[in-house]
């Protein structure tokens, strides 16, 4: 016989801590703080290999199942003196998911099983009859909604209907009698939706919920969350059922969500919130605004002390900020669940550093602890100070951050202008997990109720997205598609800003200012370096991208696209002179008047990067890009050149190319048009020597694209090296110059021994190795990669995470035959996927010598290859 639950609770626990795997993240804790004599409500968890079997099964239950969890209720019912169905003493009990990796919010909850009319009297008569018919219209509409398939909104129509037959402004406010109609309306709903009575029965309740739990283990916005967060290779969700304690039992009950520290700052300080009289899903659902932890003593004296000596506990034992979730049931406190916390980056780099600082943690485990990607957030810029800001109301500040965009009053339509290039702002009354796609692609969230532990914060700070919640002066009209915010209307569409740092709600767009990045965040770059072998360079072609990208950490410039520097307002003309030339006078004299140009741009670029290796790539795209193919500017350009625009129009066409991505460019387009490349290492030499003199330390490094062949890039390696002596007596540059290669050509991986002996450098550029290796366009092809990836076909999109299987193999190829010919070969990486932590992983495990990034994800990629190393 399988085993398939293991039960907690009254001192006895089956699992513990480290078996998440097997039990999922809520039920290993569950366990593990039954160890640590942490009070507890005792129940069982259904274990992740039963999801998967039953998965298997079309859904249905092993037959060993039903058993055992007999056995689990009788646990709970010796642990509670209850018995589940019993009239007079009923138990009830919740069915909660409980993944592996934590999912909040994302699969389904059922609360209050084993209620029906005949032992809601013993309900009763263990609290009040009012918390009895509470807990059983919770019961119908959760059981009815997310197993029967009953329309959400249609239980909050009749439940709004009694607060209005009442005059009650909140939920908690119906009395025993408005909440008896509401039972029986719900019942009647149920049976006309479904066209069957709800389920009376105990234990047919108690099935539903688990087949429910298990079945939205694949629901769309559970699959979505795991594709958004890239969560991979889990059998599936454990189920964990525990016997019910009851926030909602009166005053002298609450129900709350906690932060062992604050997780949108990193504070020190216990974080939370509670609602007095209520069940916890009231307050993740926002449908209350709760009151701040520091408050519940007001309310029930001593709770709080009781929960900071629980807070300090589980830290020390965790060694990591936990997420906790409480119930006080008549002045008895009940802990339901403890997680590692999701918090900002910001957050998460204060907490790594400070936890050092204490004890608590070491060095190494600090820098493993941070993602790298969630690092983004810290390097963007943030609102104006000086700006001026019409400010309309403010909420609470549930995640912080910056964020403009345009109003949209549902998830669909802001995934569906993200979808047009807009930017969007996702206004709600709340937020659900039915969101969870229009939250993504959101700039930030504002919401009218909830609170700083709502769906909406919690989801938010864990994406990095700017929030606002809890704006009492935000209402919106849903059927209309506006709002008014402060007395200020808003239609969709209209433009706002919104600050998740202070939760100001402004309209309007409000100027930005680039980043101040903490002592704490330079401390965790100092020990990720100190840990790290990869050095991190930069792709950047301008001053600017350089030494922002040196402020971030960059150890040099590993690509210097140089035809980014042709599209100027002041170069293009010649440019295009130069292409459109019918002799070689006309093209020399085009490329005489970009020289300077040229020449200019590199000595800003090596003086920013002052004492670091610049890799400089000769030109690379097909010359018909900078040419225009619209007739109106084809016009244009036959005015400026005095020709026909007959003339010009031929031209453009002859230099058209059907795949232009495999046409005359890089190397090709060098040994064709020598003189281009003569041009571009002239200046660089120049440049160099400028920079001497002027006492700046110069490091260039010339880089061939497209190369394939030993041949190719032998043509070109000879022709700058016969130049060089004349150059370098023109310039006075003396410093050493390498000439290198982009191996970005499948076939000069496969002969990288022999590319090598004329080669002083690599650079693998992984974007066309991809397309090449994959035979895929990624400019044409990412609605398939994103079936594929859907589908299982890809693992990952290849063109952001490098595929280590195929392409990784010709990168290994090339290192290990490029070494075995010249074993002083240096070897990088300057395609997107140096700045992608997965690829960065086995960058390093390849043996490359460094990876070269975007300027903004330098941080990224310094803590990737730290995480690499230390493994």
């Amino acid at each position: 016989m399988t085993r398939w639950t293991y039960v907690f609770g009254k001192g006895q626990a089956d699992g513990e801590g480290s078996w998440k795997e097997l039990l999922g993240g809520k039920g290993a804790n569950l366990a593990e703080m039954t160890r640590l004599g942490i009070p507890v409500p005792p129940g069982f968890t259904i274990s992740t290999e039963c999801c998967a079997t039953i998965v298997e099964r079309d859904g249905r239950w092993p037959e060993d199942l039903p058993g055992q969890v007999e056995q689990g209720l009788a646990f709970v019912e010796e642990a509670t003196g209850r018995r589940f169905g019993d009239p007079e003493k009923p138990l009830l009990v919740s069915v909660r998911s409980g993944a592996a990796v934590s999912m909040p919010g994302m699969m389904d909850t059922v609360l209050n099983l084993g209620l029906n009319e005949d032992t809601l009297p013993g309900l009763a008569a263990a609290g009040n009859e009012r918390f009895a018919w509470d807990s059983y219209r919770r019961l119908v509409q959760m059981l009815g909604d997310v197993v029967l398939g009953v329309d959400h909104d249609a239980f909050e129509e009749i439940l709004g209907a009694a607060r209005r037959d009442q005059g009650a402004k909140a939920d908690h406010e119906l009395d025993a009698a408005s909440l008896k109609k509401v039972v029986a309306r719900y019942l009647a709903l149920v049976e006309e939706t479904t066209g069957k009575p709800f389920p009376r029965d105990p234990h047919e309740q108690l099935r539903l919920a688990i087949d429910a739990v298990f079945r939205s283990w694949n629901i769309p916005r559970a699959v979505r969350y795991r594709e958004l967060n890239d969560i991979r290779g889990l059998k599936g969700t454990a189920v964990n059922v525990q016997a019910m304690v009851f926030g909602n039992l009166g005053e002298s009950s609450a129900t709350g969500v906690c932060f062992t520290r604050n997780p949108s700052t990193g504070e020190d300080a216990f974080y939370g919130e509670f609602l007095q009289n209520a069940q916890g899903e009231d307050v993740v659902a926002g449908i209350r605004t709760p009151l701040p932890i520091e408050r519940i003593d007001e309310i029930l004296p001593g709770m709080l002390g009781q929960l900071l000596d629980i807070k300090t506990r589980l830290e020390q034992h965790f060694r990591d900020m936990q997420d906790v979730e409480f119930t006080v049931q008549d002045g008895t406190l009940y802990m339901l669940q403890t997680r590692t916390g999701k918090r900002t980056a910001h957050a998460a780099v204060r907490m790594a550093v400070e936890m050092v600082g204490e004890g608590l943690i070491e060095r190494n485990t600090a820098v493993r602890r941070v993602e790298p990607s969630s690092l983004d957030q810290l390097l963007h810029p943030q609102f104006d100070p000086a700006a001026e800001r019409n400010v309309a109301a403010t909420g609470l500040p549930a995640s912080p951050g910056a964020a403009s965009g345009q109003v949209v009053f549902d998830a669909d339509t802001a995934e569906e202008w993200n979808a047009r290039g807009q930017l969007v702002v996702l206004v709600r009354n709340e937020t659900s997990p039915e969101d969870i796609g229009g939250m993504h692609v959101s700039q930030g969230i504002l919401t009218a109720r909830g609170g700083m532990t709502s769906h909406a914060a919690v989801v938010a700070r864990g994406m990095g997205t700017c929030c606002v919640a809890g704006c009492d002066d935000l209402v919106i009209d849903g059927a209309a598609r506006t709002a008014r915010v402060g007395g200020h209307a808003l239609a969709e569409g209209d433009w706002i800003s919104l600050d998740g740092s202070t939760g100001e709600v402004m309209l309007g767009m409000v100027p930005t200012v680039e980043p101040e990045l903490s002592g704490d965040f330079g401390t965790l770059m100092e020990w990720a370096d100190a840990a790290r072998r990869l050095k991190v360079r930069t792709n950047a072609d301008t001053p600017a991208d350089a030494e922002r990208a040196r402020s971030f950490g960059a150890e040099g410039i590993g690509l210097c696209r140089t035809e980014h520097m042709f599209f100027g307002d002041d170069r293009i003309a010649a440019v295009r002179r130069m292409i459109l030339s019918t002799s070689d006078r006309q093209r020399q004299a085009a490329l005489d008047e970009l020289l300077p140009l040229q020449r200019e741009d590199f000595t800003g670029i090596f003086t920013a990067m002052a004492g670091l290796p610049v890799t400089v790539r000769l030109l690379d795209p097909p010359l018909h890009e900078f040419l225009p193919h619209e007739r109106p500017q084809q016009e244009e350009l036959a005015r400026s050149l005095g020709w026909e625009v007959d003339a010009v129009v031929e031209r453009v066409e002859e230099l058209s190319e059907m795949n232009p991505m495999l046409g005359l460019r890089g190397c090709r387009l060098g040994i064709t048009f020598p003189d281009i490349y003569d041009m571009q290492v002239r200046a660089i030499f120049e440049a160099a020597g400028l920079c001497q003199q002027r006492g700046v330390d110069a490091r260039p490094e010339i880089m061939v694209p497209l190369v394939g062949t030993r041949a190719e890039l032998a043509a070109l390696r000879e022709r700058i090296l016969a130049a060089e002596p004349a150059l370098r007596e023109a310039s006075g540059f003396d410093g050493p110059v390498l000439i290198g290669t982009m191996i970005e050509v499948p076939r000069a991986a496969l002969t990288a021994g022999e590319v090598a002996e004329v080669a002083d450098f690599f650079s693998f550029g992984t974007n066309d190795l991809t397309q090449m290796g994959l035979g895929l366009s990624r400019d044409d092809t990412g609605p398939m990669i994103r079936a594929y990836v859907k589908q299982g076909i890809y693992e990952r999109d290849p063109f952001a995470s490098l595929d280590t299987t195929g392409i990784g193999r010709l990168v290994e190829i090339a290192v290990s035959d490029g070494r075995g010919t010249k074993p002083t070969l240096k070897v990088g990486i300057c395609g997107e996927h140096g700045g992608d932590p997965a690829s960065i992983r086995f960058f390093h495990g390849a043996g490359l010598d460094y990876v070269s990034c975007s300027p903004f994800r330098v941080p990224i990629a310094r803590l990737a290859a730290a995480q690499a190393a230390l493994g």
